[in-house]
């Protein structure tokens, strides 16, 4: 005889529910639901599936990582990576939290041992930086009630995951429109690398720029970095030692505009009299380089604390009213900047 049972009700399953339908133990389940790695991947997948299907949510329990965060960089090491810690810690003071701070050696992906440890720890929840989840990682914070957020200047993350940015098209745009104002015409830009979005995002508003003057870009003068000095120096040390060589450098970031300004004094060249560069980010230090720089803001901590208040507000149960916000790129002029020599 076939026993027909009604449907469960969606957010009503049990644990026990869970395992009858999937053909697993309770304990099974459990584990899968307390982030254990014993489990095979075959079955956590059809656990976790079943648990989707109902929308299984399990109440959320603090003990060991009450009053603190998790703050994860793809990297750091940098006066960059200081304004976000500065922007969070400016958040998590005001609240009496801890933040423990990881850095992934330029990986974009956690390891899984991460995952294990944070979800072990059981923090309020996790700040990830230039780095984010895969759906499977995703899913186990989620189902231990740890709001991720991300704070993501490439614009890449998923529409379901809440995040803060900035408008990257619209920064590279202000930087180059403002060389194309000045008089220059042969503009070279140091992007970052190519396979992020944010530095595809700054060169497209480089190439609009350009548009709209009806000045056509050379190819030639369209450079990939890294966002570091090295790449400034290297890649201005090429820009600037050929024939035609162009008369003002859009670099990407401003440790990059750093290393095109000492190119630049290495060959003789005066900034901005010879050569105008502009970077991104604003970091502290580039209005006090000679010359001061002129560069794209990016607000670095404004966006950082925005993050940290969102995921501190999804750990109180808050509802946010949108999943992402993008803050505003503004140009700030001083003094690497002018127009160029005349002939």
């Amino acid at each position: 005889m076939t026993v027909h049972r009604p449907p469960t009700a969606l957010g009503s399953a049990t644990i026990a529910t869970i395992a009858r339908e999937v053909g697993v133990s309770s304990a099974t389940v459990s584990k899968v639901l307390n982030g254990r790695s014993d489990v095979a991947a075959g079955t956590r997948a059809r656990v976790e599936a079943s648990l989707e299907r109902h929308r299984y949510r399990r109440r959320a329990r603090r003990a060991a990582g009450v009053g603190q965060i998790d703050l994860v960089f793809h990297e750091f090491g940098s006066d960059w990576a200081l304004e976000i810690i500065r922007g969070v810690e400016a958040i998590t003071a005001a609240e009496q939290l801890n933040v423990v701070l990881t850095q992934l050696d330029g990986a974009h992906r956690p390891p899984p041992s991460w995952l294990d440890t944070v979800i072990a720890r059981r923090p309020l929840g996790v700040v990830l930086v230039m780095c984010n989840l895969t759906g499977q990682q995703r899913q186990r914070l989620r189902r231990q009630a740890i709001p991720v957020v991300v704070i993501d200047t490439d614009s890449a993350s998923a529409a379901s995951v809440p995040t803060v940015g900035s408008n990257n098209w619209n920064g590279g745009l202000l930087a180059t429109r403002h060389l194309l104002e000045l008089g220059h015409r042969r503009i070279a830009i140091i992007s970052g690398p190519q396979g992020v979005l944010c530095a595809r995002a700054r060169t497209a508003g480089f190439r609009c720029a350009h548009e709209e003057f009806g000045v056509p870009v050379d190819p030639c003068l369209v450079r990939s970095g890294t966002f570091h000095l090295d790449a400034g120096y290297r890649q201005g040390i090429e820009l600037l030692s050929g024939p035609d060589r162009p008369t003002a450098i859009f670099a990407g970031s401003d440790l990059q505009a750093m290393g095109v300004l000492r190119a630049a004094r290495q060959l003789g060249l005066d900034v901005p009299a010879d050569l105008s560069v502009v970077g991104y980010d604003n970091l502290p230090v580039s209005a006090w380089i000679g010359p001061a720089l002129t560069t794209v803001n990016q607000p670095l901590r404004d966006m950082a604390g925005t993050a940290t208040q969102m995921l501190l507000d999804l750990a109180r149960g808050v509802a946010l009213p949108t999943s992402r916000i993008d803050l505003v790129a503004e140009l700030v002029v001083r003094e690497s900047t002018a127009p160029p020599r005349r002939p």
